[in-house]
């Protein structure tokens, strides 16, 4: 019988469990997937602690990679054994499997230079850094961002994105372990945010000028150290949460720094056309597969330790990406 981590109430990682479920036969427009690898993002915490609100009981889990073991009626963008990967929101829910139905329409078909523990570290990840430096901002070569977490699994390919398209790259870390992932993956400085001020050292590294973008994942504990890091008429990219969420503020704090721009993306909206997504899964896949962007998978888990999953994910002691094996 297949498994599956589920939560019956909000809470702390202890409120997951893992059980056994009926996966059944796809419907019109599903598939059942088998799955070989699936991604611990940290958008999960947010659906099991209440931040995101589901009904409940549920499962949990946004992103996976498999294969293709039955068709529902109707289903033609895929066939029987098909090797895929998917990432959604709320209608790739329920991720954490070992078997599941999924709807069609979000699954991406694998090419062969792509694994499929790459594929579960990279889907959520790797889309979400396709947007934010190929969508976000019309960014020239020579132009500077400041990317908070830039050891996590969305900041290491940011990271290494920025690179390949000639930007000058801060990153922010909690410890000199993390230091040294970021500068590995192509940080031109990184910015140790337990003892120096974000801010004022972005501010010395960019001659007083201060950068162009912000990509701030941190949320409340960052925002107004982000605020102070742009340049005049700088953008602020609010891409999470982890702190917790940003204070309520009055727009005129933004002129106030300078004509600031701030905006607050989720990957639906720049996936929701095929012919755009198809493009980002593109470049995407090419970066990947040729090795100009490698995903560091530093952390395995079996999908019964989900609970601890999540503990070393809040507790920041990850870096890179981190997968269940199936």
């Amino acid at each position: 019988m297949a498994k599956a981590v589920r939560f019956y109430e909000s809470g702390g990682p202890e409120v997951l469990r893992y059980e056994e479920v009926e996966v059944g036969d796809p419907g019109p427009g599903e598939v059942r997937i088998r799955h070989v690898a699936v991604g611990l993002n940290y958008a999960d915490t947010y659906f099991r602690n209440g931040t995101y609100p589901i009904p409940l009981p549920n499962g949990i889990g946004v992103e996976a990679s498999g294969v293709v073991v039955a068709l529902g009626a109707g289903v033609n963008n895929v066939a029987l054994g098909d090797r895929v990967t998917y990432t959604g929101f709320l209608n790739t829910l329920g991720a954490y499997s070992t078997e599941r139905l999924v709807p069609a329409a979000p699954l991406i078909k694998l090419p062969e230079t792509i694994a499929f523990e790459t594929a579960a570290a990279m889907t959520m990840r790797g889309l979400t850094s396709a947007y934010l430096m190929r969508r976000i901002h019309d960014f020239k070569e020579g132009d500077s961002i400041l990317l908070h977490a830039a050891a996590g699994g969305v900041g290491l390919i940011v990271s290494q994105w920025a690179k390949l398209l000639g930007l000058n790259v801060i990153g922010t870390v909690s410890s000199e372990a993390k230091a040294e992932v970021a500068r590995a993956h192509g940080c031109d400085h990184v910015i140790n945010y337990s003892d120096e001020d974000i801010a004022q050292r972005v501010r010395e590294l960019t001659g007083g000028r201060g950068v162009d973008v912000v990509f701030d994942s941190v949320g409340k504990s960052t925002f107004m150290a982000s605020l102070d890091s742009l340049k005049r008429r700088g953008l602020m990219v609010c891409v999470g949460t982890a702190s917790g969420p940003i204070p309520a503020f009055d727009p005129v704090l933004l002129a106030m720094k300078g004509s600031l721009y701030i905006t607050r993306p989720a990957l639906a909206d720049y996936i929701a056309d095929p012919a755009e997504k198809a493009e980002l899964v593109g470049e995407l896949f090419d970066h990947v597969g040729s090795g100009r962007i490698n995903i560091d998978i530093n952390q395995h888990y079996a999908l019964e330790d989900a609970i601890q999953a999540h503990r070393d994910l809040e507790s920041r002691k990850t870096t890179g990406s981190s997968i269940f094996v199936i």
